[in-house]
């Protein structure tokens, strides 16, 4: 347990170290990056396949236009892929699939419950399984 406390606090100084730090130039004369930030970097990966066909790319911008943007309206990115899983039932399932991108400051502690109210009302709209999330942590410069 104390092994994990100690890793706990070894990542702490480094996000510490990495949001004060700037990343020097590297040849003479090439433009600087703006000072660092950290942010929470969360990925939703939204499947297509639903009982009875497939999620539209009409019926997706209509959920991103109503559901997300106005959660997350500072931007976004949404990507189009194809993916894999093996269901609860044991079958893999291949579909087509939507990558959607978010990164927002750690300080906001509604952000959360934004991301888990996307994933539910997917979830509910689209008789989905499940909406898998990734959550991590980027250093970003504007």
């Amino acid at each position: 347990m104390q092994r994990l406390a100690y890793r706990a606090a070894a990542l702490v100084l480094v996000i510490n170290s990495l949001c004060t730090a700037r990343v020097e130039a590297a040849e003479p004369g090439a433009r600087r990056p703006s000072a660092s930030e950290i942010l929470v970097r969360t990925e939703l990966y939204f499947g297509s396949n639903r009982p009875g066909g497939e999620v539209t790319d009409a019926e997706f911008s209509n959920f991103m236009d109503r559901e997300i943007t106005p959660r997350f309206p500072d931007g976004l990115t949404l990507l189009t892929g194809y993916g894999q899983f093996l269901s609860s039932t044991g079958v893999l399932i291949k579909e087509r699939s939507k990558v959607l991108i978010l990164l927002y400051p750690a300080s906001t502690a509604a952000s959360n419950q934004r991301v888990q109210e996307i994933r539910e009302k997917y979830k509910a709209m689209f008789q989905q399984e499940s909406v898998l999330r990734v959550d991590g942590y980027a250093v970003v410069s504007f």
